[in-house]
């Protein structure tokens, strides 16, 4: 039987949809390929009547199409922004964020992602004005990884506690602090230096750029980092260790190794030990901030347990997170846990990371762990660092190390996947040859 052009042409493009884990991380799509709902032009009510159109999944600007900037309708602070792009020959564009509507352009207040197809333009790759470049602010490395027109690029803007990033196809090309003076000198060396609402908005609209020419995006995603995740639970009350148990090594007090400092959670580091929830957990998305000591800076040692099963001892059943300075991001592998890492990592028990995303000793790190089902994923600012397949799919607990230097950690808190299949019930009985954690 032939299909018609007509009936071709009938088919109905399905709507993106968010899985399950990246709903519990809190992202919600700003365009699923069906809807130009979330977006309208620049100082416009509505979505433009040209230039702008949602075709086969996409959301495109067309060649001379003339209809303008368009923005998100809702305004976002600190968030974190993902979506594809792809671009005809020599075609311009650009993610511009934190707009406001009080000027006559989008880019004369708000900082932007550069969408650009640098080799039909002949433009260098770490020129200013490239692909994933700082726009006319910071230039991304000459070796940053850009598709050619006509090919699917992937872009991510992350704003958080003052540190811009952009990833272009998962790697970081930019990064700089907007809330020092440090980001006044880099503006009043740039284009933008004669307009004084440029780049200082706490809050504003995520734009799309009408540079008048072709450029489709889809996939595009967001989610606001300062608002809990859906179905949040918060670990750590920034007060005591209700809900937490310990094991030291020595046998000693909690209180002699941890305390609230300011809403802050300091570990001294020794004796060697940890503490754990005293619920277990399956499938979960969990987020929390890390330092080092900020007065002395050393660097230190510290991790995450993941799926701690019982006895507790130095160390219990697990998978470790790693938070050691300069390792953050490996796993370890703790009494033969059941999983599977990058064999070209993997040296014994530890699976070294992808690279090295951490702040400098002293500044807060965000470390977002994914358990789902028989996955973990470890992103560290922003960044995956590490993953694992293969896991054994158990409940367990959660734990945070005291490894020999003082850490400290704040905003610990966890959000179920939902619709994840019963794990496996874990052996709540302790060994009785090990000593009992203290409660």
């Amino acid at each position: 039987m032939l299909i018609t052009l007509a009936a071709c042409l009938a088919i109905a493009v399905e709507p993106v949809k968010l899985t399950p884990a990246e709903v519990a991380a809190g992202w919600t799509m700003l365009f699923d390929g069906t809807s130009s709902a979330n977006f309208r032009g620049y100082k416009q009510q509505g979505f433009p009547a040209k230039g702008w159109s949602v075709e086969d999944g996409t959301l495109r600007s067309s060649k001379g199409g003339g209809g303008g900037d368009i923005i998100t309708t809702q305004q976002y602070g600190d968030f974190e922004l993902s979506l594809e792009y792809k671009c005809d020959p020599s075609a311009n564009s650009g993610i511009i964020y934190r707009v406001t509507e009080a000027t006559d352009a989008t880019w004369q207040t708000g900082p932007e992602f550069q969408v650009f197809d640098d080799a039909g333009a002949k433009t260098k790759s770490d020129d200013p004005h490239s692909a994933g470049s700082l726009y006319d602010i910071i230039a991304p490395p000459a070796d940053k990884v850009v598709k050619p027109a006509g090919e699917w690029n992937q872009a991510r803007v992350r704003i958080s506690g003052g540190l811009l990033q952009h990833y272009l196809n998962d790697r970081k090309v930019a990064e700089c602090r907007i809330d020092d003076s440090s980001w006044k000198e880099m503006i009043a060396k740039s284009k933008f230096k004669d307009y004084p609402l440029f780049g200082v908005q706490p809050a504003g609209h995520i734009a799309l750029q009408d540079h008048g020419d072709a450029v489709a995006y889809r996939n595009i995603k967001i989610r606001e980092l300062a608002k809990p995740m859906p179905g949040e639970k918060v670990l750590w009350n920034g007060k005591d260790l209700t809900g937490w148990t310990h094991f030291l090594s020595d046998g000693g007090k909690p209180e002699d190794v941890w305390s609230a400092v300011d809403g802050v959670l300091v570990c001294q580091g020794k004796p060697a030990g940890y503490i754990r929830t005293t619920e277990q957990f399956s499938d979960y998305v969990l987020r929390f901030s890390w330092r080092f000591n900020p007065v002395t800076k050393q660097a230190g040692n510290s991790g995450v347990l993941l799926r701690a099963q019982a006895p507790d001892k130095v160390w219990p059943k697990s998978v470790e997170a790693q938070l050691q300075s300069g390792s953050a991001g490996d796993f370890w592998n703790i009494d033969s846990f059941p999983m599977t890492t990058d064999a070209a990592r993997l040296k014994g028990r530890r699976t070294k990371h992808l690279g090295v995303n951490e702040r400098p000793i002293g500044e807060w790190n965000d470390y977002e762990i994914i358990v789902n089902a028989s996955n973990i994923t470890l992103n560290i600012n922003g960044q995956t660092l590490n993953s694992a397949t293969g896991v054994e799919e158990v409940p367990g607990f959660i734990g945070l190390q005291s490894e020999g230097a003082e850490i400290h950690f704040k905003d610990v808190r966890v959000a179920p996947i939902a619709g994840a299949k019963p794990a496996r019930k874990a052996d709540p009985k302790p060994d009785a040859a090990a000593p009992k954690a203290s409660s």
